[in-house]
């Protein structure tokens, strides 16, 4: 299409719909006058946007009237075309020469010519819009309320019916002020339900399409909160000191009346965690001089740049024990809610010496006013060890020193057996059954080695002990060295250890005064008691025995020739054996009870008299009450009605103990607000089912016995 063609069409296309929507404007605020008189400012606000609607909507629409058949006879009406518009918007390629020459000639002239398009202004139809208009919305506005005027019967007809329409809540602000040592900002929101801290001061701000003479604030517990008016706004003030649920009271009564939700956060107590150390029982090493200690707090709203270390130093045992306490202000650094605490202690300046304790524990505070909240810290306990338990600390190493020689060879006893079953194909079946006993003969050997440990006697006649050289050396790593180079040496390693005579020859050579086998072969075969025989705790020597019984099970397969059915008892036997070198022994310090005291003229004569039962008594469970579930079973019926007050008393008397008491008193008011709601009552069923008490579950009574079990019971009690 040609393009000034083209802008001639939208000119007119424009100047059809602002025609249009002059004439529609002045009857649609016309019509927004009379919804204002009639209805209020809701309606006529819904009245003028629907109006405005409608009228672009009809300018659109009679500006696409505007087409290409208008077009095309409306340009046919002027000579210039020479009625050949419809020449314009054919395809060239589908026309004759002539047809052809003719569209030329026809654009030229357009071209050179446009003619105007557009339709006249309908100024009779715009004015009396206009006037009739204005005549409406100067009568609806400015028409006396309590006329009886026979101009507009119907108006006036109407006018009373505003006055007793209900007011609505129109608009709603509620500001929050938190308290000053929380640090937050005051903040202004929209809604009426918050979250707010304990103690904050809360002020809303109402405003109603229609104004009441009375509002109030109703809250659940009975509180009451009255609105002052100030203008057009109702304001009051209030503190937050506990979670509630409030509604809107006006007189005459709101319209759309719901709950809102007030919950409040109280200040929670500092957390204090200690970081350094990592226990709270520290063994002291041997002249230690300080101790570390480093604490983190944090809190909700803020902790105090200062906090209070405790500490206390415990000197003397048993019954003289004294104690002195003192305190040290620490300085934190980190942000307000997160603080560091750090100090080290010099023993020395405490006054701390071997087999005292040193206690210490952090004391921090909060910035809650008026009174700040305070929390501690565990109790940290550094236990110097004294002169006694140091010198048991270095014997103790000098047999351990030794232990790891004898706990060497089960590991290399299962790779040997591993290996033999890999050759059983290569080797004949005699030299199989021997290899396999030499394998026993060493696990029977190491068995007795460990069953010196345990104060077992050893199996044999008696044979010298065997000297230090045919032990494995120190050097060789743990469970990897064993010898094994020929049945020889094997049995000269049994000769030297299933032997173990108490009066035997003495080893050759002067014993060496101080060293870990001469420690062990003077106090470690003690075979009178196996109480006595080892330096090891009932723990351990329980592990022991049971990797020995193991052992012998490994023999056993082994002597027969079946590895395969050996390996698991070795398997096992070498993880117990682990489990020993891995003991260790914890030593903790006795405290003694605090008694009473005794009363020595009662003692020895068997008087019973004034003793308290030591049977703990059973409390009976409170029972739910009757009334509350008289009211469960009327929610759970549809045509009672519930005692909605006895609900809201026992509310009152219990709401300390509800996980959420806010949920059942909302679902309540629910239930009061609308009685005739399906969903209220079953949702304020299923409340009260969850704020009801459950009983404890009971004991199940045995079932009684069959014949055959009867008779089962019946042998048992003729054979005691």
């Amino acid at each position: 299409m040609n393009p000034v063609l083209q802008r001639s069409w939208q000119r007119a296309r424009r100047r059809q719909w602002w025609a249009t929507l002059l004439v529609a404007l002045p009857l649609a605020l016309a019509a927004t006058a009379l919804a204002l008189r009639l209805g209020g400012v809701d309606i006529a606000t819904v009245t003028l946007l629907l109006t405005l609607l409608a009228s672009v909507a009809l300018a659109t629409r009679r500006g696409r009237r505007l087409d290409r058949q208008w077009l095309v006879h409306q340009l046919d009406t002027h000579r210039v075309v020479q009625d050949s518009a419809d020449l314009l918007f054919a395809d060239t390629a589908t026309l004759n020469p002539l047809q052809q020459r003719q569209q030329a000639r026809v654009t030229a002239a357009l071209q050179a010519c446009m003619p105007d398009l557009r339709p006249r202004w309908p100024r009779r139809w715009v004015a009396l819009a206009w006037l009739l208009g204005l005549a409406v919305i100067a009568l609806a506005l400015g028409w006396p309320r309590n006329g009886g005027g026979s101009v507009m019967p119907s108006l006036s007809s109407r006018l009373p019916a505003t006055a007793t329409l209900p007011p609505h809540l129109h608009s709603a602000r509620l500001t929050i002020t938190a308290p000053a040592y929380t640090g937050q900002s005051s903040r202004v929101q929209g809604t009426l339900d918050a979250k707010v801290a304990q103690g904050s001061r809360l002020q809303w701000s109402l405003r109603f399409s229609a104004q009441p003479t009375q509002v109030a604030l109703q809250f659940h517990d009975g509180r009451r909160l009255a609105l002052v008016r100030n203008g057009e706004e109702w304001t009051g003030t209030g503190n937050a000191d506990r979670a509630a649920l409030y509604r809107v009271v006006t007189e005459p009564a709101l319209r759309g009346q719901r709950l809102y939700r007030l919950d409040v956060l109280p200040d929670q107590p500092p957390n204090v965690r200690v970081i350094v150390p990592d226990r709270t029982l520290v063994p002291g090493a041997p002249g230690q001089r300080q101790w570390a200690l480093q604490f983190e707090a944090s809190d909700d709203y803020g902790v105090a740049t200062e906090a209070t270390l405790k500490i206390t130093l415990a000197q003397g045992s048993g019954e003289n024990v004294t104690f002195r306490e003192q305190s040290v202000t620490l300085a934190g650094n980190g942000t307000a809610t997160l603080r560091r605490f750090a100090r080290t202690l010099d023993l020395a300046v405490l006054g701390a010496e071997p087999g005292n304790d040193v206690i210490a524990q952090l004391q921090v505070r909060d910035n809650h006013a008026p009174a700040p909240q305070t929390a501690q810290s565990s109790s940290l306990i550094l236990r110097l060890p004294s002169a006694e338990q140091v010198q048991g600390a270095e014997l103790e190493g000098m047999v351990k020193k030794t232990l790891p020689a004898y706990f060497r060879s089960q590991r290399q006893i299962i790779i040997d057996a591993e290996a033999l079953i890999k050759l059983r194909r290569q080797l004949p079946p005699e030299d199989f059954i021997k290899r396999a006993d030499a394998i026993g003969v060493d696990q029977r050997i190491l068995r007795l080695r460990y069953g010196q440990f345990l104060g077992e006697e050893s199996e044999g006649g008696a044979k010298p002990p065997p000297t230090s050289d045919a032990l494995p050396t120190s050097d060789t790593p743990a469970d990897d060295h064993h010898d094994h180079a020929s049945t020889g040496a094997a049995d000269h390693a049994q000769a030297g250890h299933d032997a173990h005579d108490h009066g035997g020859t003495p080893a050759e050579g002067p014993a060496v005064f101080g060293s870990a086998t001469d420690v062990l072969s003077e106090y470690g075969h003690t075979h009178d008691h196996a109480e006595a025989a080892t330096l090891l705790d009932p723990q351990t020597r329980a592990t022991l025995k049971a990797a020995l019984d193991q052992m012998w099970s490994s023999e056993g397969e082994l002597r027969q020739g079946r590895p395969e059915a050996a390996l698991p008892y070795a398997n096992k036997a070498l993880a117990f054996i682990k489990q020993v070198q891995q003991a260790e022994r914890i030593y903790l310090a006795r405290v003694g009870p605090e008694l009473p005291p005794i009363d020595e003229s009662r003692r020895m004569r068997g008087d019973r008299a004034d003793l308290a039962s030591r049977t703990l008594p059973i409390r009976a469970m409170d029972a739910p009450d009757t009334a509350i579930v008289a009211v469960w079973q009327q929610l759970g019926a549809t045509d009672a009605v519930p005692d909605l007050d006895a609900l809201t008393q026992w509310l009152g008397r219990n709401e300390t103990r509800l996980p959420d008491p806010l949920s059942l008193a909302a679902a309540i008011e629910e239930l009061r607000i609308a009685p005739d709601c399906g969903a209220c009552r079953q949702t304020l069923r299923a409340q009260l089912w969850r704020a009801l008490l459950r009983p404890s579950p009971q004991v199940l009574r045995r079932t009684a016995p069959d014949r055959m079990g009867q008779s089962y019971l019946d042998a048992l009690e003729g054979a005691r």
